[in-house]
Parts: structure tokens; sequence; C-alpha cells
């Protein structure tokens, strides 16, 4: 080979393209057409195909935890029967795609954080941004931050599951 250097550059800048394009974001658009609670939303996609949408890096209370309604109600607010644009960052194991809502130039993920709707989920978090959203509703006290000590969705679901299992072990 003549030139090994050459081949070792092209090599090396075909393989960032590469992977470069596999992370370009996938755009969909369609109309909210169900809020299942406050992160979770059902999307009419070319006036036939339904579609699930978890919001991406957050997590907002359970419906039957509190603010759980509140939440539901000011997701259903923001985006309910519009025309929204979703950012795909991928599928989660329940085959829902899990992405950015974006309506009217607003972006619900970081409005629910704001309105004190939501926390910034750390486990999924890399929009360090939504951190500062977070602290900002909970200095404001708006929202779940209104309560002194509210219980993150994750460990409400964790709870439920450890009752769950101390009733199948007691039976």
């Amino acid at each position: 080979m003549k030139h090994p250097l050459r081949f070792s550059i092209a090599l090396i800048i075909l393989l960032i393209s590469i992977q470069t394009s596999s992370y370009a974001a996938e755009i969909i658009e369609g109309r909210v057409v169900g809020v299942h609670d406050g992160d979770t939303v059902t999307l009419l996609v070319n006036g036939r195909q339904r579609m699930k949408i978890r919001l991406a890096q957050i997590d907002a209370p359970e419906v039957s935890q509190a603010f759980g309604q509140r939440s539901q109600q000011s997701l259903s607010e923001l985006v309910f029967n519009k025309t929204v644009h979703i950012n795909k960052e991928t599928t989660d194991r329940y085959g829902r795609t899990v992405g950015t809502i974006i309506v009217n130039g607003v972006d619900a993920n970081k409005e629910q954080i704001k309105r004190g709707m939501a926390w910034a989920y750390r486990h999924y978090l890399h929009d360090h941004s939504l951190i500062q959203i977070e602290e900002d509703a909970q200095r404001l006290k708006v929202g779940l931050w209104s309560e002194d000590n509210p219980t993150p969705p994750w460990e409400f679901r964790h709870a439920g599951k450890k009752a769950k299992r101390a009733w199948f072990d007691w039976s």
C-alpha cells in the first residue's frame, strides 16, 4: 500500500461520519389524542397510527400519587389535541417512543419541570440544564415543591413493589 496514512485518515473520517449520523434525531409529527399522566401521551401520526410517547429525561408523579393528577392536567393543557413534534431519542423496554415534545416552540418536557410537575430524571439525564430548572422550581415552591418533602415517583413505585412483595410473602 503506497499511502497508509491517507488510508488511515480516510477510514477514521468514514467511521466518525457513520457514528455521527446514527445520532441524528428522528422527528415525529402528530396530534396528541391522550394524556396518560404527567410524562406519557398518545400521539396520532398520519391521522391513523397511534404511538405512545414517554417524555425523555423527566419523571412525573404517578396519577395515584400526590400531584399526579395535577401533573397530568398540566401536560394536558400543554399538548392535548395539539399538533406536536417529537424529537425521538430511543424506544424503551415497553415499546414506547422516548423523546422531547415540542408544541408551538415550547419544550413540554422542560415546561413540566418548570411548573413543578415533574422531576429531572437523573438516571436518564443528558441535558443538565434541567437540573437548574428543577432547582428554580424548588426555590419558588411551585407545584409539587410546595410540599415539604415530595416523594419522587421512582421511590413511590419502589415502595409499591415492596408492599406487593410483602403481601405475597405473607400469603
